[in-house]
């Protein structure tokens, strides 16, 4: 199992992988700089401020929303 996902709860589904970050919780999230919606991508686990050029890590399954942890995006 690879280190993004982690087994379902249900002892009546078989076990599969589900991914550690809830892209339901995306609807709740904007950027804290420009309170502008962010986009999930999933592939480098961030979440994206286009508004603002940054790039929030998702550790743990934990968005990290901190100017100062963020990357720069390029243009």
């Amino acid at each position: 199992m690879s280190d993004d996902t982690e087994p379902t709860d249900s002892p009546t589904e078989p076990a599969r992988a589900r991914p550690l970050f809830d892209r339901h919780m995306l609807e709740a999230l904007v950027c804290p700089l420009t309170h502008a919606v962010l986009q999930y991508d999933a592939e480098a686990q961030e979440l994206i401020s286009k508004r603002a050029k940054l790039a929030f890590p998702i550790r743990g399954g934990i968005p990290i929303l901190l100017e100062d942890e963020a990357r720069r995006l390029d243009d």
